[in-house]
């Protein structure tokens, strides 16, 4: 079979999946649709690497194929078709949704069986898959869009999952609502490049835009920047970030999965993919950057200062979203694209560890309630760590390779850029610093209640349930969490997961070390061989030199997180007091949603008000009226002339001749 077979092969399965779990759900017992949805996905990932073995039997300038089932749309000339485009991007990226995304499914198995909508779960994780894959192998720009809009579906109804929580369905609404304003970017962008260009076609699009833009023109910077409208509402860059941290509302898989293998990846996939258009359009490229590099710290600023678990995670993974898409967007391509691939594998890892602990914690998710799980849960504890050190890009492990790749190649191009580089430098060293912090805030010390419990018993700690946003009661009733928890320790689906994801955590960096081995780039390189950016090079001393660096800031980080809640813990409580304005700035995000609140939200609710009460009620519903009466009286008129009486009729018969003849008479005088 070809490439474009097995890419077809890819698409239909997790497709398959969630309609047969679905349509199914009477007749399937829970566990089997488990088996399904996670069959769907593991068995995606082998017609991935079915891909990757067909393009490596090519010549690598020939690695590039396109097929078209049918034609999607067609009118006057406009010929859309419903076709894929399987290259070396295409490929990576498959590879990397397919096979994380398989570890999730298999977690979720072990984690949700539990839970009342366990059908409905894996239907809605297939789908979420399905639409990625759908949105990277994409053969042109409405592909594109409709896999892009299909990705906010599935994260509204997973954030929404658990619906009966009203903190659930409002994180699902706004997660939505804000990718809505980025699809209309995306949709505007088409738009523009098909008025000038006359294709939504890739290879077309790629192929001509040299030609008919120029470089730094007002055109083509405007497609771009629409373009990242798109890019910034679905990777969770400032200002359309505020949805993620809420998205945390969804159940953890939900979290793993959207943070490491699907949706906050897209804008960096976008900006990759469409590498042609923002080489022409140098602006919007380094608006780009400095976006990612502001995401990258104010993220790490404000993951300090969180005390939710999950959420602490969450802005963690808007920081390093920030990295890639500073990457690519100076034309570190390869450089942005490995590090999402590792970051992919640690930050799935930590989602897992981070629901492993809250089910012991009974669904709390206060760090400020948790110590002592190293004792209580080792394995789990071992993982978070393997995860944190990743993060951190600890010397050797994955984050260490991939992260320092990007920033060497900012030192290599020069210039501003430099400056960019220390800035990654900074951010560096806040993750470590929060990382460990949640490390050392929740596995040493004495054991917290729910951990002493699952020590002494065996058992996990069942509280009352309760919404751990809002302190509410609920029930275990469809649309809220199950009523059992479940722990790496107890459950084996949730081990293999973890420890699959701990080993790529550690391992996964050492397919590109610098003058070592060129696995990765090589592969990459063809697809950006276009752009003059990809050309660039950091000499290998230099990439050295860098990774000793950024490895002695890891350290150093990890070392201050450890004096400060481990060594002198009373120093953060002083802290928080002495520097008051900044501690209140990182724990309410900066105030970005007051501020959203203030000059959007309000204002548009202002607008439909008077739309509603003036302008409805008394303008359209006033011409509305004023339209019925006048037709009422026209009508009520001519209901009197239409007596029915001829001798009526005769009388206006002769009136109007009489009328006539006297109209006759005063021309003619």
């Amino acid at each position: 079979m070809s490439a474009t077979a097995w890419a077809w092969l890819v698409l239909l399965l997790p497709l398959l999946g969630s309609i047969v779990v679905a349509l199914g759900f009477r007749a399937i017992p829970a566990r089997v649709a488990g088996i399904v949805g996670t069959a769907a996905v593991g068995l995606a990932f082998v017609c991935a690497l079915a891909v990757l073995f067909n393009l490596l039997g090519d010549e690598p300038e020939a690695r590039h194929h396109a097929s078209a089932l049918w034609t999607y749309a067609g009118a006057a000339g406009l010929d859309i078709q419903l076709g894929i485009y399987v290259d070396q991007l295409s490929a990576f990226m498959i590879l990397v949704v397919t096979g994380v995304s398989a570890l999730i499914h298999l977690y979720s198995f072990g984690y949700m069986r539990s839970d009342e909508g366990y059908h409905r779960f894996f239907s809605y994780l297939n789908f979420f898959v399905f639409s990625m894959l759908l949105l990277v192998l994409a053969g042109n720009f409405i592909l594109l869009i409709v896999g892009w809009a299909f990705v906010g579906f599935a994260s509204y109804a997973l954030i929404s999952f658990w619906y009966r929580r009203t903190t659930a369905t409002g994180a699902g609404m706004k997660a939505f609502v804000i990718n809505v304003v980025g699809d209309i970017g995306l949709v505007l962008a088409a738009f523009l490049i098909f008025r000038e260009l006359g294709t939504f076609d890739y290879g077309a699009v790629f192929a001509q835009a040299p030609d008919v833009f120029d470089r730094g023109g007002w055109t083509i910077t405007a497609i771009c920047l629409l373009l990242l409208v798109g890019a910034f509402a679905k990777s969770a860059q400032i200002p359309f970030h505020t949805w993620l941290p809420d998205a945390m509302e969804g159940p953890t898989p939900v979290s793993s999965l959207i943070h490491a293998a699907t949706m906050v990846t897209a804008g960096v996939y976008l900006i990759a993919r469409t590498h042609v258009l923002f080489y022409l359009a140098p602006t919007a490229a380094d608006i780009a950057a400095f976006v990612g590099l502001g995401t990258l710290l104010i993220a790490g600023t404000i993951a300090i200062a969180q005390t939710d678990l999950k959420r602490a995670i969450a802005y963690s993974t808007m920081s390093q979203i920030g990295y890639m898409i500073m990457g690519v967007s100076i034309g570190a391509y390869a450089q942005g694209l490995f590090h999402l691939m590792t970051h992919a594998f640690f930050k799935a890892l930590l989602f897992m560890t981070a629901g492993s602990i809250i089910s012991a914690m009974a669904n709390r998710q206060d760090i400020d309630r948790m110590s002592g799980f190293w004792r209580a849960m080792r394995f789990t504890s071992i993982c978070l760590v393997i995860g944190g050190l990743a993060l951190a890009a600890f010397p050797l492990t994955s984050g260490f390779f991939s992260k320092d790749s990007i920033l060497a190649y900012a030192e290599a191009r020069g210039g501003i850029y430099e400056w960019m580089a220390i800035g990654g430098y900074v951010g560096a060293l806040l993750t470590a610093i929060y990382t460990f912090r949640l490390v050392f805030r929740v596995l040493p010390g004495e054991p917290c209640k729910e951990a002493q419990h699952l020590i002494d018993t065996g058992e996990l700690y069942h509280g009352p349930p309760i919404n751990p946003a809002s302190e509410e009661e609920e029930d275990t009733e469809i649309g809220f969490p199950g009523a059992h928890h479940h722990i790496a320790e107890q459950s084996w689906p949730m081990a293999v997961a973890m420890g699959a994801l701990a080993f790529g955590a550690l391992f996964a960096g050492l397919i590109q070390v610098p003058g070592v081995d060129n696995v990765l780039f090589g592969f990459l390189e063809p697809a950006f061989e276009g752009s003059p950016l990809a050309a660039i090079h950091p000499e290998v001393g230099a990439e050295w030199r860098g990774l000793a660096i950024g490895g002695l800031i890891s350290i150093v980080g990890i070392a201050l997180s450890w004096y400060l809640w481990v060594a002198r813990p009373q120093l953060p409580a002083l802290f928080r007091e002495r520097l008051r304005p900044v501690y209140l700035l990182c724990l309410n995000k900066w105030y970005f949603d007051e501020a959203i609140e203030l000059l959007v939200v309000r204002p548009a609710l202002a607008i439909g008000r008077f739309a509603n009460d003036v302008f409805e009620r008394v303008v359209v519903d006033g011409i509305v009226s004023g339209t019925k009466e006048a037709v009422g009286d026209a009508g009520g008129i001519v209901r009197t002339v239409q007596s029915g009486f001829v001798r009526s009729y005769a009388l206006l018969l002769i009136a109007g001749f009489a009328g006539l003849a006297l109209y006759f008479l005063l021309r003619a005088t």
